[in-house]
C-alpha cells in the first residue's frame, strides 16, 4: 500500500513537472499574434525619389509612422510608367507590412498588354488620397503660346514635334494621344521615368513639349516653364490664368485620383489599422500644405468606397484604351 502510494505522488509529480510545458505550447497555439504593426511598414511608391508624388508620399509615411507606432519606410521603384510596384504586391504576403501607391496606369496597363498580375483581383484597397493636376507646359522662351499652336505646328510639321511625358500607357500619354488622334497628327513620344528629368529636359528644350503631373509647378512659379493648359474640371487656384482642356473645347477631365493598397487577402483589422493612420495624416495640416505645393487636395475615400472607385476606373479604362485603338496583345 505504502509502495501504491509512493508511484501515485511520483506520477502526480511527473504530471505537475510536465504541465507548465504543455500549458505555454496550448497558450502559444491560442494566444493572438503580436498586436499589428510590431515592425517596420515599406511602403512602395511607383515613381524616383525627389518627385511631387514621391515627397508628397514621403510626408504621408513620416506622419503614419508617428500614429501607427512603426516607422513607414518609403522604397521607390520607378518605371513602366508608374506600374512597379504591382509585382511586389502581388508577390507579397498580405500581412499589411507591404503596401504601395495605386496610380492610374496600373489600370490601364492591363489592357494595353499582356501582365500577370491584376490590380482588382491581387490588391486590397485602403485608402483614397488625392487626385494631380496634370498639364501641359513648353519652354518659357517656346513660340508656342498655346495648345493651338501646338497642333498648329504639329500640322505644318509632320511627324517632328516633341513630346515627354511620364512614360507609356500614362494619363499624360492616352491625353495626348486622343487629342492628336482626333486630328490626324503624329508627334515624337518621348518618356521619361520621373518629372523631374522631364521638366529639366523641357525648360533646357530637349524636349518641345512636356505632359505631366503638377511635379512641373516650381518650374513653372520661377519661370522656367510657360503653362499652356491643365486637364482639371475647372482652373487651378495656383494658376487661374491658365485654361483647362475642357474649357478649350477638348472634352477632356483628368485627374488620376490614387491612393494606397496592399496584397490581396488582407485582414479587415488590418485594414482598419492602416486606413486610420493614413486617414489621420493625410488631415495633418503639414501633409494639406504640401500637396498644396502642386494644386493638389484631399481626395478621400475608404475601403470600400474606394475597391468600388477602382472598380470603375479599371473598366473605364479598358473602354478607353479600346477606343484609342492601345490594346496589344489581345491584351
Amino acid at each position: 500500500m505504502a509502495m501504491m502510494n509512493r508511484r501515485r505522488v511520483l506520477g502526480l509529480m511527473g504530471a505537475a513537472a510536465f504541465a507548465p510545458a504543455s500549458a505555454r505550447v496550448m497558450a502559444q497555439a491560442s494566444a493572438p499574434s503580436d498586436p499589428f504593426p510590431s515592425r517596420p511598414i515599406t511602403l512602395w511608391v511607383p515613381w524616383p525619389a525627389g518627385g511631387a508624388t514621391d515627397l508628397t508620399m514621403r510626408l504621408l509615411a513620416e506622419l503614419a509612422s508617428q500614429r501607427l507606432g512603426q516607422r513607414v519606410l518609403i522604397e521607390n521603384r520607378a518605371g513602366a510608367g508608374g506600374t512597379l510596384a504591382m509585382p511586389v504586391l502581388q508577390q507579397a504576403a498580405p500581412d499589411g507590412y507591404t503596401i504601395a501607391q495605386l496610380p492610374q496606369p496600373a489600370l490601364r496597363a492591363p489592357h494595353i498588354q499582356r501582365l500577370l498580375w491584376d490590380p482588382i483581383r491581387d490588391t486590397t484597397p485602403i485608402i483614397q488620397l488625392t487626385g494631380v493636376t496634370f498639364g501641359i507646359v513648353v519652354p518659357a522662351a517656346s513660340a508656342l503660346h498655346g495648345v493651338d499652336d501646338v497642333f498648329a505646328y504639329a500640322r505644318a510639321n509632320p511627324g517632328r514635334i516633341t513630346i515627354a511625358t511620364n512614360g507609356v500607357g500614362t494619363t499624360p500619354h492616352v491625353v495626348m494621344d486622343e487629342l492628336f488622334a482626333r486630328r490626324g497628327l503624329t508627334y515624337v513620344h518621348v518618356p521619361y521615368k520621373g518629372t523631374s528629368e522631364q521638366m529639366l529636359a523641357v525648360s533646357s528644350g530637349q524636349v518641345m513639349v512636356g505632359v505631366n503631373s503638377n511635379g512641373f509647378a516650381p518650374f513653372v512659379d520661377n519661370g522656367a516653364l510657360r503653362l499652356l493648359a491643365t486637364f482639371g474640371e475647372h482652373r487651378t487656384k495656383r494658376w487661374p490664368q491658365v485654361p483647362t482642356l475642357k474649357e478649350l473645347g477638348h472634352g477632356i477631365v483628368a485627374t488620376s485620383p490614387y491612393g494606397l493598397v496592399g496584397p490581396s487577402g488582407m485582414a479587415p483589422a488590418v485594414v482598419k489599422v492602416l486606413h486610420d493612420a493614413f486617414r489621420s495624416a493625410m488631415n495633418d495640416p503639414a501633409h494639406v500644405a504640401e500637396l498644396a505645393k502642386y494644386d493638389q487636395t484631399l481626395d478621400y475615400l475608404g475601403p470600400e468606397d474606394y475597391g468600388r472607385a477602382l472598380r470603375e476606373a479599371f473598366a473605364a479604362e479598358k473602354r478607353t484604351v479600346e477606343r484609342l485603338g492601345l490594346a496589344k496583345g489581345g491584351g
